[in-house]
């Protein structure tokens, strides 16, 4: 089985099923359409899943509520634990996945 039929068999964080079908959709879209390189791709699902289990711990109830404010706060406090290229990383996958 290639690496994108396997990707699509993943199920979409809970944050994002939570802003319904189509979010969901685009969402696995991203990851199989968007993205070509393997590594890449890999990376940037480890960044948006710990994305989404950050904002999943503050309790926001879908990607939908998502503002620059919460994107701040997340980018800040990766900078105390990340190094300035990782942080530039995880910021590049979430914009690129809001796009």
């Amino acid at each position: 089985m290639n690496q994108l039929a396997t990707l699509s068999i993943y199920p979409a964080p809970v944050l994002v099923t939570a802003a319904g079908e189509r979010a969901a959709y685009r969402f696995l879209e991203f990851f199989t359409a968007q993205i070509r390189n393997p590594n890449t791709r890999r990376a940037y699902a480890e960044a948006v899943g710990d994305f989404c289990s950050w904002m999943e711990a503050r309790g926001l109830p879908s990607i939908a509520a998502v503002g620059s404010i919460h994107i701040a706060a997340y980018v800040e406090e990766l900078g105390h634990t990340h190094s300035a290229p990782t942080v530039k990383q995880r910021l590049a996958a979430i914009r690129m996945m809001f796009n």
